[in-house]
């Protein structure tokens, strides 16, 4: 496959993925951007591997693990721009939006911590390609894992804390 066909065929895949692991689309179409400059560059190397796509999200990710160090005084704001790539549905019971009150929650956790949570629950991956992808321990993913979960719990809403789980 050559480089124009894949990013013809995996370019809106890519900004989506960006965006879950920025949190900004605006963010998630410069990084998308940056990493395809390079991948073209290298794109005799990368076509050759095993799974051309998930080493150039990799690259997604150490860009915007990057950009994040260079600008880490930064604070991230969840905005309709992230909404409405993540295309979201309305309460169908009219009350509190609490997908809305999940997102907004992410945005806030620290930058590792945010893409181990879009990895594992938007990317569906297991612990063991989270590592690789990151290029640390499984040890370090399940760390940033259950900080984040911890974080999340301590912070939901009432409504949103299953019964039976302390807060």
């Amino acid at each position: 496959m050559t480089f124009e066909e894949f990013v013809a065929a995996r370019l809106g895949a890519l900004v989506r993925y960006a965006a879950v692991v920025t949190w900004d689309a605006h963010l998630a179409e410069d990084i998308v951007q940056n990493v395809l400059v390079r991948a073209q560059a290298r794109w005799a190397h990368i076509e050759e591997l095993d799974a051309p796509e998930r080493y150039v999200q990799r690259m997604v990710v150490n860009e915007f693990l990057s950009w994040r160090r260079r600008r880490a005084s930064r604070t991230v704001q969840v905005g309709d721009q992230i909404e409405g790539l993540l295309a979201p549905q309305a309460d169908p019971t009219g009350g509190y939006d609490d997908r809305d009150a999940v997102i907004r929650l992410i945005g806030t956790l620290p930058p590792r911590q945010r893409a181990v949570i879009a990895l594992r629950f938007y990317e569906d991956l297991a612990v063991e390609q989270i590592a690789d992808l990151l290029g640390c321990r499984v040890s370090t993913v399940r760390t940033h894992l259950l900080r984040a979960m911890a974080t999340l719990r301590e912070s939901l809403p009432g409504a949103l804390v299953p019964t039976g789980e302390p807060r």
